[in-house]
């Protein structure tokens, strides 16, 4: 998908053709949510996340407890 916005008539030929054909007055609303989804995703693409270690690196219990408010 290109970074023009999904139409309701796109939404609606995109979801016939993984089997999932949406009835009429859910085009625009699938379309809405595609675009939101894609818009949250690209703000996503764009953070650095150079120095941070993967997930399975992270180590709860060794977090330290600071109770200070």
């Amino acid at each position: 998908m290109s970074s023009a916005e999904l139409t309701p008539p796109e939404a609606a030929r995109w979801a016939a053709r993984t089997g999932l054909p949406l009835p009429a007055d859910r085009h625009a609303a699938v379309a809405a949510t595609a675009n939101h989804i894609h818009s949250v995703v690209a703000v996503l693409r764009e953070l650095d996340f150079g120095d941070t270690p993967p997930a399975p690196a992270y180590r709860a219990e060794q977090g330290t407890h600071d109770a200070a408010v």
